[in-house]
């Protein structure tokens, strides 16, 4: 197979002009007052949280609660799109709002609370947007001179946003909210109060990180995060160390050291990782044709515009795999593949001379303008919609001993049972792969039994419809990676949150135990907010709790549970 030809029956959705560089609003035409969409809710990522609940509410119970099932869900994602008179224009801008299901002896109760973080005490404080986020510009003060507006480019933390509205992990026994930035709030799994701040860059030489670290089964934490070297951008490994000797979760941080490394791939134009993969004996890199411009960037703060500008798409690129050397941290090999745009790994694993690794991928980074606020809130008049937020879980399937002297070009050198994968040499040496589809369903928020499975041959993963046109939106889907089948739990006018697996004890399969999904309900019904329980075999509904809240309840976006 040629260079760069894209099997048809992996990427099969109708093409939309790709353009070099995002733009700040979408451009595809407004149609009419027809609802293109009529089962999606296109207004239930917009709402804004106006009471916390901070006492917890006690839940109606339906069905029943595992008697084993005992512990805290904790939930991070964007709780208010208001300051003041003003309004975030994008959803990743939104102010955190952390939320818990606290479950024990049957019964479940619900709490909510702002992320106190610096950002956001300043908005509320000001009563305007104080800080430049990612697709919104802050409201100008009319005290800044030119002059502090240059000194602020020489200043990090003091002059970065920390709200950290993406997802929780543990480090030991204590939980942390994350962001992008280098900064991580930690948060009282009791009362959600903010108690603290960790900036990373300060134990670390790091400009950002992703929010998606490794939590390994020992408790040490792996991260992947971009340094600036004398040559340019490096992506690097940070490995946070469990020391269970020590009394306190300090040492996570003090004792936080590079594990491995490899140059950024162009020089000024790092490509933007959301997550990495790991392997017993392999990290797994993967620089995408979606960049951060270092000298837009700062273009970007000195002119006081959202960080979205600094983002630019080469679709005449390719998507770039490194493998690097767990035992050693230096980078092995690599591979090439069609450009795609990637939030979220599956997971990954090596069998034979082979490393998996699976990816819920999309054609280009057009979902991340379907985020804005008036994208959101015209979905229902924009045919294109559901194509730009179209994406497709897929695998690929990366050769480690390829012999250059016995290989020909158009050789597929991929002979793993059960896979459609492919990969050839090219008259360069490189070595270009094409995936295969597994399963033709929408996937996000992709969550896999990881105390078992990370890194390592699996069989099932979870994930939320990314599906806006599917005759269900609000559907949760297993994946079975090995035979290709899929299951599926759904409830009209009810949108799930990301299926977190907790397993079963003494479990025995892969999907012995149970997946929490939190609950809102469209059509208005803002003030309901559910926990459901499913069964991670069969997709049939175990039990539920739902509460009635006294304000508005948004949908939240990733989390962690923390057994009792």
């Amino acid at each position: 197979m040629p260079a760069g030809e894209q099997q048809e029956p992996v990427f099969n959705w109708s093409p939309l002009p790709q353009r070099k560089y995002l733009t700040r609003k979408h451009e595809n035409s407004l149609k009419g007052d027809k609802i293109l969409f009529p089962n999606c809710d296109n207004l239930l990522w917009l709402r804004s949280c106006d009471k916390e609940v901070l006492e917890p509410l006690e839940g109606v119970i339906t069905g029943e609660v595992p008697k084993w099932l005992n512990g805290v869900l904790i939930r991070n994602g964007p709780g208010s799109f208001k300051v003041g008179d003003y309004t975030y224009e994008h959803l990743f801008d939104s102010a955190a709002l952390l939320h818990r299901f606290h479950i024990s002896k049957g019964k479940i109760t619900y709490q909510c609370r702002f992320l106190q973080s610096d950002v956001f005490k300043r908005n509320m404080a000001a009563k305007r947007i104080v800080f430049t986020e990612f697709g919104t510009k802050a409201v100008p003060d009319p005290c800044q001179t030119i002059f502090s507006r240059i000194s602020s480019l020489f200043t990090t933390n003091e002059n970065m946003s920390d709200n950290a509205m993406i997802t929780v992990y543990p480090f030991g026994d204590e939980l942390y909210a994350f962001p992008e930035t280098p900064v991580i709030h930690k948060v009282n799994k009791c009362t959600l109060a903010t108690e603290g701040k960790v900036y990373i860059n300060k134990h670390v030489a790091v400009v950002n990180h992703t929010s998606h670290p490794h939590i390994m089964n020992d408790g040490t934490v792996y991260n992947l995060a971009m340094s600036i070297g004398l040559t340019g951008p490096i992506h690097r490994v940070i490995r946070f160390p469990n020391n269970k000797t020590s009394e306190k979760n300090s040492t996570f941080f003090k004792e936080a050291h590079f594990v491995a490394e490899v140059p950024a791939r162009w020089r000024f134009h790092p490509s933007y990782m959301h997550t990495f993969g790991i392997t017993e004996n392999y990290f797994i890199i993967v620089e995408q044709p979606l960049n951060l411009s270092l000298i837009d960037l700062v273009k970007c703060k000195y002119h006081n515009e959202p960080l979205i500008g600094a983002f630019n798409w080469f679709p005449e690129e390719k998507t770039k795999f490194n493998i690097l050397c767990r035992k050693t941290g230096k980078a092995l090999c690599s591979f090439l593949a069609n450009a795609f745009f990637y939030l979220h790994i599956i997971n990954q694993y090596e069998i034979d001379d082979y490393v998996v690794i699976d990816i819920c991928c999309y054609r280009d980074p057009t979902m991340l303008e379907c985020m804005y606020v008036e994208a959101l809130k015209n979905l229902h008049k924009n045919p294109d919609y559901a194509k730009m937020f179209r994406g497709r879980p897929l695998r690929f399937v990366l050769p480690l001993n390829i012999k250059s002297k016995t290989t020909k070009n158009d050789e597929n050198v991929i002979c793993l049972e059960n896979s459609t994968a492919e990969a050839y040499l090219q008259k360069n040496g490189e070595i270009f792969v094409l995936p295969e589809k597994l399963c033709d369903l929408g996937c996000e928020t992709p969550r896999i039994n990881s105390e078992r499975s990370l890194g390592k041959i699996y069989q099932f993963f979870y994930a939320i419809s990314a599906d806006v046109d599917a005759t269900n939106p609000g559907t949760l889907i297993k994946v079975d990676v090995v035979n290709k089948q899929t299951k599926t739990w759904c409830e009209d006018n009810c949108y799930p949150s990301e299926p977190v697996f907790v397993p079963q004890p003494n479990n025995q399969d892969e999907d012995d135990g149970i997946l929490l999904s939190a609950l809102l309900w469209g059509n208005n019904e803002v003030n309901r907010v559910g926990l459901l329980i499913l069964d991670a075999k069969t997709m049939k509904e175990i039990g539920r709790a739902e509460f009635r809240t006294p304000g508005v309840i948004p949908k939240c976006l990733h989390g962690w549970f923390i057994a009792e």
